[in-house]
């Protein structure tokens, strides 16, 4: 079993940033690879990024390339999701995620065994 815990979620304005953290405990988290998904009200939980279990290999969501960063610290048992320039669009309930099946990383919804409970992100002025 993995437990997992966002923190870092929070209403900012459009432009701004902010770094939401997954600490999780449990089973071997440097063994799964991770991954950040968002829903916001009305619509499917969709894929924003997902990282490795090393950490060396990143997939992001066409939507958020070039804005928003993923990392782990296997020391810490902890993912981030950085995130800059945020829009109103970027508004959502962000979960964090862990798959038991693959070390490599994913963006299907299917294949993560583990979830958050999520932090609220409200991008609006």
């Amino acid at each position: 079993q993995v437990q997992l815990v966002e923190s870092g979620g929070g209403l900012v304005q459009p432009g701004g940033s902010l770094r939401l953290s997954c600490v999780a405990s449990g089973r071997t988290f440097s063994g799964s690879a991770m991954g950040w998904f968002r829903q916001a009200p009305g619509k499917e939980r969709e894929f924003v990024l997902s990282i490795s279990s090393t950490g060396t290999k990143t997939g992001y969501a066409d939507s958020v390339k070039g804005r928003f960063t993923i990392s782990r610290d296997n020391a810490k048992n902890t993912l981030y999701l950085q995130m800059n320039s945020l829009k109103p669009e970027d508004t959502a309930m962000y979960y964090c995620a862990a798959t038991s099946r693959r070390l490599n990383f994913t963006p299907f919804f299917g294949d993560y065994d583990y979830w958050g409970q999520g932090t609220q992100v409200t991008v609006s002025s």
